[in-house]
């Protein structure tokens, strides 16, 4: 009996430690796991919205997720480089357009960098800008409807990197190769890369009112790897900034050869010096081959226009306009603050985190303080420029992002954490892990002039045992802390689709309210739109058999179709009738070989279906719809290539 007392009382006493520390967590203690108020930070309630929307690069998967913060719920994932079969994006002729470049249809993407619209350097949510790395392209996804409207691929570039960034007022979104390139492409030996190879940083303009994007011109820069940009903002609107690295101009292995100079460039563009010279006639065009895709919501069709020139501006031909900042040590990110007046830089491979000031940059190009030049471009000196050095903040620094409170948070790839710092003290304030390997952060509007951030996201590169097993591969991880206090905390794990390396994040009010929630039917111009069942027919033509289908809870009209024939090519075209809100209808059929469609209220959509065997063929609704959504269905003949059946179709009666 003595040990039973002696046991209870010591379980008694471990037990009240436990709720005693959960007390002092909520009295403002912060205790990590323990702390109840962690999950009531992170918990939205039945019914009730997340307070921002992020929009996280898919990386290889060639799409775009949007997730709810805080919960870390994804609500949706944007079709844009890559087919979708669940929406039929890229499978629709509508949308095959949308994926055409001038090597032809490519049906993926590797999707790195988003960029929210910006108006007086404050997000606007109209639009969210995404470039693609492998085929040079640029996309823009419509936040009224979240779909992409436009693709612009982009000649005399590889590897898309140090993009989609816009400008302050989104006169321009900016898109900066990765790796040199013979400019033209020709053939040459790789041995004779240095010297010949050329940079090309392209500056898309965007149109104020519709956001149609043109290539205005490409600035043709030294053969140096263009890793990263950011917009100068504030006192610095009018300037963009370009990490590098391989100024040593190798073309094998990169991991020796392009880590030997103490210093590489941050590359500052006077980009409305450019703009001034290409309107007065400056640069010269130079014949390209890219493809400019376009989505018209009243059509619901893409169109494809090849471009066969672009205007390229050699920098030495416009005095000013063009300078190099000496980093180190292989910059990495390349980051501006809300003020435009602090720019960093994160050598991935420097002990220390080196920041550059604008003011003392324009003061040492008046004063012509330059160190050299390097293909005409003058060099600045290093001491110049220098706004300050965040000393020994961590390992592998390589992105910053800013709450406008005066602070800067840093990602540290190697030693796994973030690092809150004070701008224009440089004292490190705060810093948290992260787990693993973190890649970049975001905090809503950090990439502004006027930051929303209360949270920041770090994405990690891996996960590890972060989640339950799922194999040899796992899906990334997002962390989720909260930034509203002096000190971060981390509040919750959520895995994310795809590698995502950037984010755009804001508040959910800027743009919920202006989310689309149906098409008007009054609205549709589809060549092949049936705006009612008394519009609905069957066409042949030669070969080819057009089927004008309408949907409605809960049947297809027409919904037995007969005459079609083994080698016919039959084009469905599948007008969605409803006029409520969130009542999308499938439309599939037996052989189908590219995709279902997915067809929004008010939208038309067509799939090609090209019958191999003779039989009759049901097709079906593959998006529940109603009750009798089992019954939404209908049936296809398909006689010999030979017979003499001719078309008919009907609705509620049997062909006679």
């Amino acid at each position: 009996m003595k040990n039973i007392i002696t046991s209870s009382i010591a379980m008694f006493v471990i037990l009240f430690g436990f709720t005693s520390c959960n007390n002092s967590s909520k009295s403002g203690s912060k205790s990590g796991a323990l702390a109840s108020n962690i999950a009531e930070k992170v918990y939205v309630a039945p019914g009730e919205y997340d307070s921002h929307y992020a929009f996280l690069s898919g990386g290889y998967s060639g799409n775009v997720t949007v997730y709810g913060l805080p919960s870390g719920r994804m609500f949706k994932e944007i079709p844009v480089f890559s087919q979708f079969p669940t929406s039929g994006y890229g499978y629709s002729e509508e949308t095959k357009p949308m994926l055409n470049t001038s090597h032809g249809f490519i049906p993926w993407g590797d999707a790195h960098h988003p960029d929210i619209s910006q108006s007086k350097g404050e997000l606007d949510g109209r639009w969210v800008f995404i470039n693609e790395n492998n085929t040079p392209r640029i996309a823009r996804i419509s936040l009224t409807t979240f779909e992409t409207e436009e693709i612009i691929e982009v000649p005399n570039s590889a590897g898309n990197h140090s993009s989609s960034f816009v400008t302050e007022n989104t006169e321009y979104v900016v898109a900066g190769t990765r790796f040199s390139v013979p400019i033209p492409q020709r053939d040459m030996p790789i041995k004779d890369y240095k010297g010949n190879f050329q940079g090309a940083l392209s500056f898309i303009s965007v149109a104020p009112e519709t956001g149609n994007m043109d290539i205005k011109f490409q600035v043709l820069m030294p053969g140096f790897n263009y890793d990263l940009s950011h917009p100068g903002r504030g006192k610095s609107h009018g300037w963009f900034f370009f990490t590098t690295y391989n100024t040593e101009e190798a073309s094998t292995l990169l991991e020796v050869n392009a880590s030997q100079n103490d210093k590489d460039f941050i590359a500052a563009i006077n980009w409305k010096k450019i703009e001034e010279y290409v309107n007065n006639g400056g640069g010269k065009m130079m014949p390209a081959n890219y493809a400019h895709n376009v989505y018209d919501e009243h059509t619901h069709t893409a169109t494809s226009t090849m471009k066969k020139e672009v205007r390229v501006v050699n920098p030495i031909e416009v005095p000013g306009a063009v300078y190099f900042i000496p980093t180190p040590k292989s910059p990495h990110g390349c980051d501006v603050d809300p003020s435009g007046e602090y720019i960093v830089g994160n050598g991935k491979l420097s002990a220390n985190l080196t920041v550059h000031s604008f003011t003392k940059m324009l003061d040492a190009i008046e004063n012509k303080k330059f160190a050299g030049e390097a293909y005409g471009i003058p060099i600045l000196n290093f001491e110049d420029v220098l706004a300050g050095v965040v000393e020994q903040p961590g390992l592998g620094p390589l992105h910053t992002e800013f709450d406008g409170k005066g602070n800067a948070y840093t990602t540290f790839f190697i030693s796994s954490e973030v690092v809150k710092w004070k701008l224009g003290t440089w004292e490190v304030i705060d810093r948290k892990p992260t787990y693993y390997s973190v890649g970049h952060l975001t905090i809503p509007g950090g990439n502004s002039g006027k930051p929303q951030g209360k949270y920041m996201f770090a994405m990690n590169k891996i996960t590890k045992d972060r989640y339950l097993p799922t194999g040899p591969e796992m899906e990334h991880s997002a962390q989720l802390y909260d930034i509203s206090g002096d000190k971060m905390e981390l509040l919750l794990d959520f895995p994310t689709h795809g590698e995502p390396h950037y984010a755009a994040a804001m508040e959910a009010s800027i743009i919920k309210e202006q989310s689309q929630k149906i098409y008007k039917l009054a609205d549709n111009k589809h060549p092949y739109a049936a705006k009612s069942d008394a519009d609905t027919k069957v066409v042949r033509e030669g070969k080819d058999v057009h089927i004008y289908l309408t949907t409605i809870r809960s049947h297809f009209s027409p919904d037995n179709i007969e005459g079609v024939k083994v080698g016919d090519k039959v084009f469905f075209h599948v007008t969605n009738l409803e006029q409520d809100f969130d009542v999308p209808h499938g439309f599939a059929v037996i052989g189908q070989n590219n995709s279902e469609l997915l067809v929004m209220p008010g939208q038309t959509k067509t799939s090609v279906w090209e019958p191999k065997q003779v039989g009759v063929w049901p097709f079906y609704c593959t998006d529940f719809c109603s009750a009798l959504h089992q019954e939404m269905q209908g049936y296809i003949r398909v006689s010999a290539a030979d017979s003499d059946t001719s078309i008919k179709w009907s609705l509620g009666e049997d062909i006679e």
